[in-house]
């Protein structure tokens, strides 16, 4: 198998939302996550602003998102902020501000994540 493009790590926002979902939800959003570390792929990972990009999973109906974060301080790595489940047709606002906080947050203090 090929090398990923980049490595993912979850904050632990992302870590309570995935816990919070069942299982089998759970487990197609880990499938997309993985997936879209090798194929690049706008329906997997997809660049929302200059800085948050969103994590992609249409299951059952409900559209699941994971915002995101590049850090390359180190190695190439995507840093997932939160997770929520989208109701509408644009990623809303609030969502994307939200991330951008925890991205501020995570340059200025560096935060425990865990890799996946």
């Amino acid at each position: 198998m090929d090398h990923p493009l980049f490595e993912i790590e979850l904050l632990p926002d992302v870590v309570d939302f995935l816990e919070r979902l069942d299982g089998k939800t759970r487990e197609k959003i880990y499938y997309s996550l993985k997936k879209s570390q090798f194929v690049r792929d706008r329906e997997l990972f997809k660049k929302l602003t200059d800085h948050i990009w969103e994590f992609r999973t249409l299951y059952r109906s409900r559209h699941y998102r994971l915002l995101a974060f590049w850090d390359k301080s180190t190695e190439t790595v995507v840093v997932a902020t939160h997770g929520f489940v989208k109701k509408t047709g644009k990623t809303p606002g609030k969502e994307i501000e939200r991330a951008e906080e925890i991205r501020r947050g995570y340059f200025n203090s560096g935060s425990k994540t865990r890799k996946i």
